[in-house]
This record gives C-alpha cells, structure tokens and sequence, in this order.
C-alpha cells in the first residue's frame, strides 16, 4: 500500500491509503487552527509518492513548500510522538503560478474555453442577459469568430447591438439595454485585472501533471491572495474552469493505486457563493466523474457546511480542526459539523471540536474497502518543508530555474473576433466616406446623428484609444458610468 501519514492518535499512527486519494476530501476549521500545515503535508505526501498537485495559496504562505525546513525543538518533540520514522527535511519541485504574474508564470485560458455558463457566473448576469451572452457564443462560433480576449467579447457585443433586427429573426431578440448592462460588468471585471487572464498563449494543463527527474510530483502553486481579495469571483470562476477542463480533457484510468492529480482549492466556499443551480449542479456532476480520470479534489474552508451537501457526501478524507462557540448559532454549525463524521463510541465528537488544540485535528480516512474510518483525534504530522513564506529573492530564484519561465511571458493576439469586426468596420467607414464625395441628390436626407455617432464608434474601434471612447459611449447611452 502505498500511503501518507497524516498523524497519530494516543495509541496508533493516522494514515491515508494513497488508493483512495481520488475519493476526494475536506479541510476544515477556523483561522488559525493549523489547516495550513494540512494542505502543506498532504501536498508533501502526494507529492513524495509522484502525484502532481496543484494548490491555490491565498494567503501567501504555502511558497516554503519550495524549501527545506529547519529542526526546531517542537517539531522534534512531535516526530517522537508521532514515530515518524525517518524524518528528513526537504524541499519539493514546485512551480509558481499567478494570474497577474508577479509572483509566478502568468496563466491565461481564452474567454472561448471559460464558456458562457461560467462567464454568466462570473459578471453576475440575470436570465436576460446569460441568453444574450449564449447567443454572443452561438453567433461567434456561427460567423467563424475567435473569442480569446475581453476586447473580442466586447467588439462582438459591439457588433451584435448594431445588427440586432438582423439577427433577431435567427437568435431571438437582442436588447440593448442587455448588452449594454453585459459591457458595463465587463469594464468592472477589467478594472479587477481580467485582462491578465484571458487571451494567449493559454495555459496548457498538462504543465500541471508532471514529475520530476526523481520521479517527484511537482506541486504547482498558484498565488491567489491577489486575485482572492480583489476579484474573489475570477478565483472562483478560474478554479471552476480547471476543474471543467481537466474533466473534458483527461482520460478515464479507472481505480489506481494513487491519483493522476491532486487539487487543493482554499477558500472553497467562493466556488459556491451566489452561484446558480444549473453551476452547483454541473459542479457535484464533476466531483462525481472526475475520480475515474484519476484526480483528487480537496476543498479547504472554515466549516464544512461551506459545500453544497451533495458534494459535500462525496468527500472520502475529513480533516476537521477547531472550531469557535461563541454564539447560539456557533453551536449549531458544531453540532451539524460532529454529524457528517463516522462516530466513535470513545469519543464525544461534538466536544471535541471545540477543545481542539492548534496542531490537532478530528481525522476519518477511507479503508481499503472505501469505507469511512471511525473519527480519531489526531495529532497532526509536521511538514518536512518550511513552514512560511520564501523571500522575494528564493522565490526568484526558483523560478528562474523553471522550465516553463519562457513558455508564458510574451503574449499573443492573433486574428479573432476583434481584428476580423474592426476589418468589416473599417471596410463600412470607406464605403460611408466614397458614398459622402459623390453628388447627392436633391430631396436625399441628410445623415443623423446617430448614424455619424455609430460610424464614428465603428472607425475607433481599431485602436485602444477608440475602445476607451466606445466603453464610456456605450455606458452612457444604456444608463451606465465609467
């Protein structure tokens, strides 16, 4: 059996059979408690087995997994009591990761690979507005459009709200009080830093299924305190992505004797907040499908009733650390808490969470059979890593050895929906100025403003200056601000 210790009881060590890393699990309790360190062993562990992981670091504190750690007089107390037997700190082949590329490689997928469903999500839209956003999909993939970037969406919305009555009688009705409600939740996602992240070269995610040359998982980390803080729903909708694409893309393995890839999402009840039915429900369908593609998806949050139940019943590994009761309402969440574990007859489950020390966890593990362990009280192994932040300089210095430290850098704009719209404008405007040199007629009608305004927007679209002035025209006209 090939296996991760998490810790010991009084009277027995803790341990994971890695056959069962792809039956999913949970972290959980408050801030402070030692989840952290959780994440970090189990990650070593997996890691040491030649599992890749992936895991997001929200509060910057995960980037020490890169490096060995130091003896301490405490962590040599806990390796006694534990047994753990050997024991050697080291450090674990790791890559950074960040969307706005300051503390790793960039990652980007295309605003074609997010999809409408995850994109109504993300900008919040009603029913309204997700139909006309599925129709912007549908239209582009109709007319043979690339959508790669912001500015591809925002062109084809552009374009869509000018030839509305043309397309109605194919994709339905097009409101312009739609698009333009979809154009203003697009700047807000661009003041958040979107940008970064849609567009090319996108990320290839079998960069984050590799080993090492010592056969070593690599541990992707990805740097999310940024983008968790300041656009909390991109993190969500990023995640729900990965998680999407490695379902659609990875081949079936069956049951194995440890996982192909093992993700660690924290602050996972951002995947779930606000989010609609038809999302939940596409998500507990690829926690349910994904373990026969080999991977293992491990939720961290302050309570377990953070996830939807369904998904919730599908988490094999329970870690549960301390939790606070302080109010009526406390008492209740530890209750439900103390019910989703296996119980033990030695133990007062509901008690227990509450009188957690830091370092301790309440752990139930799955069998052989597949079965949940009886909950244990459980002393918590420590990292063989160090336990902290690396220094700007050690995290530089290892990405400078990084394999993919070129792969991302330069970004790439080819031919899309944008460049292919701005052409067809630019061939309106040319026709428009030759119509206007030719003798008019006597009695012919003079252009409107609106139709100057509309051609004028059409000529600006081709520079960033003119997308500025297209943003700030279209918030205006549809009741929107800057």
């Amino acid at each position: 059996m090939q296996k991760i210790l998490i810790g010991a009881t009084d009277n027995s060590q803790v341990i994971m059979d890695a056959a069962m890393g792809n039956r999913h699990g949970m972290i959980s309790g408050a801030t402070g408690t030692g989840k952290t360190i959780t994440l970090q062993i189990l990650a070593e562990g997996y890691s040491r087995l030649g599992v890749p992981v992936f895991m997001a670091d929200i509060k910057g504190d995960l980037s020490g997994i890169a490096k060995a750690g130091q003896s301490h007089t405490k962590i040599t107390e806990r390796v006694q009591q534990i047994k753990i037997d050997p024991f050697q700190f080291r450090a674990n082949p790791t890559v950074f990761w960040d969307v706005f590329a300051q503390k790793g490689h960039p990652v980007r997928t295309t605003i074609s690979d997010m999809g409408p469903l995850l994109l109504t999500h993300l900008l919040e839209l009603n029913d309204t507005q997700s139909g006309i956003l599925y129709s912007c999909f549908k239209i582009a993939d109709d007319q043979g459009m690339l959508l790669l970037d912001l500015k591809d969406l925002r062109a084809m919305l552009i374009w869509m709200g000018d030839n509305a009555k043309a397309l109605k009688s194919e994709y339905g009705n097009i409101s312009s009080a739609s698009i333009g409600a979809i154009q203003r939740r697009l700047l807000v996602l661009e003041e958040q830093g979107a940008t970064h992240f849609f567009g090319e070269p996108a990320l290839q995610l079998d960069d984050f299924c590799r080993t090492d040359f010592s056969g070593h998982g690599v541990i992707s980390v990805l740097d999310a305190s940024h983008l968790s803080n300041k656009a909390p729903r991109l993190y969500a909708a990023f995640l729900l992505w990965l998680l999407s694409d490695l379902f659609e893309s990875l081949p079936e393995v069956g049951d194995a004797d440890k996982p192909k890839l093992v993700l660690f999402f924290d602050e996972a009840h951002l995947l779930f907040d606000r989010a609609p039915q038809v999302l939940i429900d596409k998500i507990e369908q690829i926690v349910r499908l994904i373990r026969s593609k080999g991977v293992g998806i491990y939720f961290i949050s302050q309570s377990p009733l953070d996830i939807p139940e369904d998904v919730l019943g599908q988490l094999g590994l329970k870690i549960q650390h301390a939790l606070r009761a302080y109010t009526p309402k406390d008492r209740k969440v530890i209750k439900a808490v103390a019910a989703t574990f296996r119980s033990n007859p030695n133990l007062d489950t509901e008690q227990a969470i509450k009188e957690l020390k830091t370092g301790e966890a309440l752990v139930s593990v799955l069998n052989k059979e597949g079965s949940p362990t009886p909950v244990a009280r459980t002393l918590i192994r420590p990292p063989e890593s160090q336990m902290g932040p690396l220094t700007d300089a050690e995290r530089n210095e290892i990405m400078s050895r990084s394999p993919y430290k070129d792969r991302y850098t330069d970004t790439i704009d080819r031919e899309s929906a944008y460049e292919l719209l701005k052409e067809k404008a630019e061939r309106m405007a040319e026709r428009a100025e030759a119509n206007q040199d030719k003798p008019k007629h006597r009695g012919r009608s003079r252009q409107s403003a609106g139709e100057a305004l509309l051609k004028s927007a059409a000529r600006s679209i081709g520079s960033q200056i003119g997308r500025q002035i297209i943003r700030g025209i279209m918030g205006s006209l549809f009741g929107g601000r800057r």
